[in-house]
């Protein structure tokens, strides 16, 4: 065979190997990458590349160990291959020429390891590795049945390798384990659910509620709950022509309240009403009617709070604070808010409901928690012991507040902003004050340039 014929079969053998390097590499990303979730619908529905696929991932190590003996066993043939064919033919066309000797060796191992490299590294390494990536699940699934057969083929092998790695792991008391962890948690969940809906793949309604999904697990009574200053309460001497009266107002159940405001003893409904049509209700005490009491802690999570009211079949119950006394009450109403939104219905005041009044501009009831103001401006607000926008008012005013009072802050600013990015800034304005505490306030959000010598510190006008 002539020399050129050499070196360009030498370039085809190298291609070819670098072909099944390339397979390795695929085989290695594309079973890291893949999402088991679908395998398993897929499998589930009868696709055996599906199923086939979902075995490998199955024995995530194995795969891995017989991937790497791949890559490494096609990365030493090309170099054996490439001097004999493609650096001696390169030698030899040289040496016709009359180049020297020693020249013509060094152009032709320099030509032929530049030749190697480049090829595996686009063909190989690169290539593969971005198409699995990019297509975890084709790759996968076209790959699954070949990946079977190589991994039964050499598994006494690649079992022989890998135990020697084990017992290394286990010298330095490192525990090897079989499969890798694909779990994600909860902040995980959040970030994905965040760059989905900045990427336009989630609707911003779709996003939102998988955020209060996720929220729902965190949140306690004590933050759902109607706080006791809201909460309509009845005596257990009153007549139930009262509990009429305050019914009327939009309300269907009471606490039943004893000697005090905080001693409980019972709820009362309209359906107890409705059992007394035919009775004087002046002359019936609401406590010969009220039903036990479903009683919580401010501390119970609310996914428990919810298991419990169903386990009672009640859509209502008193939270009680870690003192005893009553914090407040919560109903199915309130769960469900936490999920969806607020829910206005025909007996909730307008004001108590936020609303927009000009770009960058909202009104805003106090007792709003901050989670939905945050959902509401698309910021996080600054952190701090509060849960309501009121709240945060009160905590930067650090006094009670009235009507005119107005604080500035600045908001967090996002992980990763540049500093070059303007400091975000939130005006809150009270407009009304009920029970001390603010009732309605105003949310203006507003910009200032970024000054890297200067830190924006809360500002209070009274």
């Amino acid at each position: 065979m002539s020399i050129i014929g050499n070196i360009l079969l030498g370039a085809l053998v190298v291609l070819a190997i670098t072909a099944a390097t390339g397979y390795f590499v695929a085989q290695e990303f594309g079973y890291m990458a893949v999402d088991r979730s679908r395998l398993k619908a897929r499998a589930a529905s009868g696709d055996t590349g599906a199923r086939r696929a979902l075995a490998v991932t199955g024995r995530t190590s194995f795969m891995l160990s017989g991937a790497q003996l791949g890559i490494t066993v096609t990365g030493l043939l090309v170099g054996y291959v490439a001097e004999p064919l493609i650096g001696n033919g390169l030698k030899e066309l040289l040496g016709g020429i009359g180049a020297p000797t020693g020249l013509s060796v060094a152009i032709g191992a320099a030509t032929a390891i530049l030749f190697c490299t480049i090829v595996q590294m686009v063909f190989g390494e690169l290539f593969p590795k971005n198409l699995a990536i990019a297509r975890p699940e084709p790759v996968a699934t076209a790959l699954a049945l070949s990946t079977h057969l190589y991994l039964r083929l050499f598994g006494w092998l690649i079992v022989l390798f890998d135990q020697a790695a084990t017992l290394l792991l286990k010298a330095v008391r490192i525990e090897p384990v079989e499969d890798v962890q694909h779990a994600a948690t909860p902040r995980d969940l959040e970030r994905i659910v965040e760059e989905s809906r900045e990427s336009g793949d989630l609707p911003d309604e779709l996003s939102t509620l998988l955020d209060r999904t996720l929220d729902f697990h965190d949140r306690t009574a004590g933050h759902a709950m109607i706080p006791r200053p809201q909460v309509t309460t009845v005596e257990m001497d009153a007549p139930v022509s009262r509990v009429v009266e305050l019914m009327a107002e939009g309300h269907s159940r009471f606490p039943v309240l004893g000697h005090g405001v905080d001693d409980i003893v019972g709820v009362i409904c309209l359906r107890d009403v409705l059992t007394l049509r035919n009775h004087d209700l002046d002359r019936v005490e609401v406590s010969e009617i009220a039903q036990p009491a479903v009683m919580v802690p401010a501390s119970l999570p609310l996914p428990t709070v919810l298991d419990h009211l169903r386990e009672v079949d009640s859509e209502f119950a008193c939270v009680v604070d870690e003192y005893g006394g009553l914090a407040g009450v919560i109903t199915t109403e309130d769960l469900a808010e936490e999920l969806v939104g607020e829910i206005a219905d025909e007996h909730d005041p307008t004001e108590q409901r936020p609303r927009a009044v000009g770009e960058g501009h909202w009104l805003l009831p106090g007792a709003l928690h901050v989670d939905e103001v945050e959902r509401l401006i698309g910021h996080d607000l600054p952190e701090g012991d509060y849960e309501t926008i009121g709240g945060l008012v009160i905590n930067e005013l650090r006094r009670l507040p009235e009507p005119g009072d107005t604080i500035t802050a600045e908001l967090p600013r996002p992980p990763g902003a540049d500093d070059t990015e303007p400091h975000r800034l939130v005006v809150l304005s009270v407009q009304s004050v009920d029970r001390h505490v603010p009732e309605t306030v105003r949310l203006e959000l507003s910009e200032t340039p970024a000054d890297p010598t200067s830190s924006q510190q809360p500002e209070v006008n009274a």
